[in-house]
């Protein structure tokens, strides 16, 4: 096969050295707003590049896979729908929920294979226990708690265009609680707050994030979400059930020290960042994308309203500190119908750069905190 692959930072990177390992793909073709950065990953992993996203789809590749930044994914993915190209796309398709809705919607109107990427989807551990709830091996389920904590934060530049903690971070504890449960968010309460670098209250985001969501069955959850955990990469899911719990993410890289004398687990050594924490789930992910396959099987994860007020709804709570229990609230909160928002301006790509398809913006997600007004 074929692929080409749009965006190659750390990310993109990443998936490009995963794709030329795989026996399926012949050739890796590459592109990216920064000439230098494409032709830099393009030595490394033994690919080719062209200079625009026009080009890269009508270079006739059998698969397309973009890993750009957050504010670009829904005008390529349009552009990849159009093209007739079957596409992975890195999370969040969108900035906003409307963006979200749309391009499902456009997905499942289309025969083009589409496969977003939530790589925990694919990690041994989370399947293990999504077979164990489904199957009744906890008994009923009351409680859950899901950890997403980086090790260090990410560069200044990304924060503006990321989409905020909760769309760029948390989405993968929410959409994987899902997958887990088999149960749809109700209801969401999140709060944040910020005592790192300056930048992130600058980028309008939080660095540190905490949430409370119910489930369709009144099962409680808590997300939290850091970019600041120096002790090591922790991403965890607890499941707490009638009959027993089980977890995720607690073996001997557990980035935790314990208290207690005489303890020594976890032995470690500590993982350093969720490429290296997930790297066989992302390979198995890439595996799984098969541009080949029938056209009507979408891969399109249930990326649904309710995902979207998962995600959306401790958007638009956090700031205001108000709970969001349907779509009704979070599209008043989003359209600014409670008296605490103000005019979004919108924030441009990194650098203001172009890409193949022109200027591309994003919706600030924090409004208020941004202009100082939260």
């Amino acid at each position: 096969m074929k692929i080409g692959l749009a965006g190659t930072g750390r990310i993109g990177a990443f998936h490009a050295k995963i794709l030329v390992g795989l026996p399926e793909v012949d050739e890796l073709v590459l592109f990216d707003v920064v000439p230098e950065s494409a032709a830099r990953v393009a030595d490394e992993v033994g690919a080719t590049t062209v200079g625009s996203i026009e080009e890269l789809l009508a270079s006739g590749i059998d698969g397309f896979v973009i890993t750009t930044g957050t504010h670009t994914h829904a005008d390529l993915l349009k552009a990849a729908i159009a093209a007739g190209v079957p596409t992975f796309c890195e999370k969040p398709v969108a900035g906003d929920l409307e963006g979200s809705i749309e391009l499902a919607q456009l997905a499942a109107q289309s025969d083009v294979p589409v496969h977003i990427g939530f790589q925990r989807r694919f990690d041994n551990g989370y399947r293990r226990l999504r077979e164990a709830v489904q199957a009744g091996e906890l008994g009923f389920i009351h409680t859950i708690r899901a950890a997403t904590h980086d090790q260090s934060p990410p560069h200044a530049a990304y924060i503006p265009t990321s989409g905020g903690l909760f769309r760029d971070c948390s989405v993968h504890d929410f959409d994987i609680l899902r997958f887990v449960t088999g149960q749809e968010v109700k209801s969401v309460y999140a709060v944040g707050a910020n005592k790192g670098d300056k930048f992130f209250t600058d980028g309008g985001d939080v660095d540190t994030a905490a949430a409370v969501l119910t489930m369709e069955d009144d099962t409680l959850v808590v997300v939290t979400a850091t970019r600041y955990k120096g002790g090591g990469h922790d991403v965890r899911m607890e499941v707490h059930g009638s009959d027993g719990s089980l977890s995720v993410g607690l073996d001997d890289s557990y980035a935790f020290t314990s208290a207690e004398p005489g303890v020594t687990f976890p032995p470690g050594p500590q993982k350093w960042s969720f490429m290296e924490r997930f790297e066989p789930a992302y390979r198995a992910e890439l595996t799984a994308f098969d541009p080949m396959r029938a056209p009507a099987a979408t891969l399109w994860p249930p990326s649904d309203r309710r995902l979207g007020l998962s995600a959306g709804g401790c958007a638009a709570s956090e700031p205001r500190q108000r709970a969001v229990d349907d779509l009704q609230t979070l599209g008043d909160l989003i359209r600014g119908d409670d008296r605490r928002r103000h005019d979004v301006q919108p924030v441009v790509g990194d650098e203001g750069e172009q890409t193949g398809l022109g200027q591309v913006t994003l919706e600030a997600t924090h409004v208020g905190r941004r202009q100082g007004l939260a």
